[in-house]
């Protein structure tokens, strides 16, 4: 069968060629430039623990030797620290949680990386991988399609036409892919400027990200933030107004001079600048991510990345949720079908987000006059920008797709636990089929489904103990007859499970389902609706951020969002071999079509 064709050689593309390999799913990248990216420390990348830990899967080294991990984030205004937030290291930066509801979990210590660092570590993978051929020096020229797949055409010295099975445009926010389609990209430029500086020096906060509101010093702006990179480097961004005069390099200097002194009690410390920049921001979607049998990714799909949003790492979820639905239907495993999911999921959640940045933006940059209408506005402003910066809310914090077309059918059987249907599971740790204890993550992005058990006191026993035990014949049983590969998993406890509970996780870590015991009929048609094979059970979310019906949101979450917690015994025969019984039951902005510049 012939590849997929990825346009573009970003982070973006590279990782969705990556991704597709690990599922067997071989890959062309054309690449407009050459193969190397130009160093520019000035322009980094600040990626969520869960999308660190899928670069770092896709055999990205540079993520562990040239990325940093935050130890913690503060807030400021004028002289004063208004939050202080300690990261959870943990194992990969993941995040634990706690029996305790009145303890809740610290953040997940997000990874700041140079993007070059990043770019040149997922090629130093991609070299390393047969399955995908990166192709420099080839610029998209047309684009046609057919029943059974797609041809590109390119210019260049390797000028050829390509033939794939699919063709994804992952080629930044001038995408040639989207013109070629014809595919509107309407939102709001230049929602936010930023002088950017990259240095090294000494801070009073070694490891920490800082937000400083209304600095006290005169010239300073309304805000600045500072974030921590290895070897002592910082990156330093200046909120400028948004019609404001040029940066000049003396103007520059001089802000970098003034800041550092009014951290570091008045006396401006030494300092090497590594580079500088201004970073433009805009807030755009694109109408449609599909069209037939080529697809947008990453920056060709959408833009964002105000009041602390993170454009790659959306672009980064784009290709989390896309691969294993391209891979399935390559390997012909799921209907075509499945890939409208990726689209409904995907534009539906960056929508919100785009919706939740503009929506803050009057209040959080001195307007006020939307405050009463914002989600959490009573929280205050300095309590918005931290959700963006520390990934929560609805400015930060991991999708769920509650409304998906991909929701099981409801069944007697199901039962809540404490991650809602559709949203991402928790980062347990699991006993593997090779007899190894591993956390839940790492076992996604294999195109193949989790069937997870939650048996009490395995942890302390060797499989061999257990595996012929209780419920495991019947449990392995029922997963090697669903409609999709899938791959068996227990866990010791699971927040919100009672013992014996059953859970369905997507390839790219979202709950499907949860069920009472081993249910084989119940968890079939779950993987298949998963699989997009079923009748939609569950109404599809809004794609356009100006759509969203009265009181879906109430409605979603009192129906999906319970958390109750089960009694676990601590024999591991005894926990494996019970069934418990089922419980009872705005906008964004001004509509411009031109693209950006």
């Amino acid at each position: 069968m012939d590849p997929v064709i990825i346009v573009g050689a970003g982070p973006v593309g590279l990782a969705l060629s990556l991704a597709l390999a690990a599922q067997g799913v071989p890959s062309v990248v054309l690449d407009e430039a050459s193969d190397k990216e130009e160093p520019r420390p000035a322009r980094t990348v600040v990626l969520r623990a869960d999308m660190a830990a899928l670069v770092e899967r896709l055999g990205c080294a540079t993520v562990r030797d040239e990325g940093l991990r935050w130890v913690g984030w503060r807030g400021m205004q004028r002289r004063r620290q208004t939050r202080q937030v300690a990261f959870d290291l943990g194992l990969g930066g993941t995040e634990e949680w706690s029996e305790d509801p009145a303890a809740p979990a610290a953040p997940a210590a997000p990874l700041h990386i140079p993007q070059h660092a990043l770019a040149r570590g997922l090629r130093d993978a991609i070299a390393r991988e047969p399955l995908v051929r990166l192709v420099t020096g080839s610029r998209l020229d047309d684009v046609e399609q057919d029943r059974t797949g797609v041809v590109a055409r390119t210019r260049g010295p390797e000028g050829t036409w390509w033939r794939g099975s699919h063709l994804v445009g992952c080629d930044g926010a001038r995408s040639t892919v989207r013109k070629l389609l014809g595919v509107r990209f309407p939102g709001r430029t230049a929602v936010e400027r930023h002088a950017v500086a990259a240095l090294r020096t000494e801070l009073p906060w070694p490891g920490e990200s800082l937000l400083h509101r209304q600095p006290p010093w005169r010239g300073a702006g309304e805000e600045i933030t500072a974030r921590p990179l290895p070897d002592g480097a910082w990156r330093i961004d200046w909120l400028l107004p948004p019609r404001g005069d040029l940066v000049t390099p003396d103007a520059l200097v001089a802000r970098i001079r003034e800041t550092l002194a009014g951290w570091c009690e008045g006396t401006t410390p030494p300092y090497e600048l590594l580079d500088t920049g201004v970073h433009t921001l805009h807030h755009r979607l694109a109408r449609r991510w599909r069209v037939d049998r080529v697809l947008l990714a990453g920056d060709a799909a959408h833009l964002l990345g105000a009041i602390g949003t993170q454009g790659l790492d959306e672009g980064l979820r784009d290709v989390d949720n896309l691969a294993w639905k391209l891979a399935l239907v390559w390997h012909r495993a799921a209907p075509d079908a499945l890939l409208d999911s990726y689209q409904s999921e995907r534009r539906t959640a960056v929508a919100a987000r785009l919706r939740a940045a503009d929506q803050a933006l009057p209040a959080l940059r001195g307007g006020g006059g939307l405050r009463q209408y914002l989600p959490g506005a009573m929280r205050g402003p300095d309590a918005l920008l931290a959700d963006g910066h520390l990934g929560r809310g609805p400015l930060g914090a991991s999708p769920a797709h509650p409304h998906s077309p991909l929701a099981a059918p409801f069944t007697e059987g199901m039962i809540p636990v404490g991650t809602p249907l559709g949203a991402p599971v928790e980062d347990v740790r699991v006993t593997a089929p090779d007899d190894t204890t591993v956390r839940l993550r790492d076992r996604l992005g294999q195109a193949r489904f989790l069937v997870v058990l939650v048996a009490p006191g395995t942890g302390v026993w060797e499989r061999r103990h257990w595996r012929t035990a209780g419920l495991m014949p019947r449990l392995e049983e029922a997963a090697e007859a669903l409609p999709v590969a899938s791959e068996v998993l227990v866990t010791d406890a699971y927040p919100g499970a009672p013992a014996h509970a059953v859970l369905l996780v997507r390839p790219d870590g979202h709950l499907v389902a949860a069920f009472a015991g081993v249910r084989p009929e119940e968890l079939h048609a779950a993987a298949d609706a998963a699989r997009g094979a079923a009748p939609q059970e569950t109404p599809e979310g809004p794609e356009d951020p100006e759509e969203e019906p009265s009181g879906k949101k109430a409605r979603a979450k009192a129906a999906r969002t319970a958390g109750a917690a089960g009694t676990a015994e601590s024999a591991a025969e005894a926990a494996l071999s019970v069934e418990l019984p089922a419980p009872a039951e705005a906008s964004l902005g001004h509509d411009r079509t031109a693209d950006v510049h």
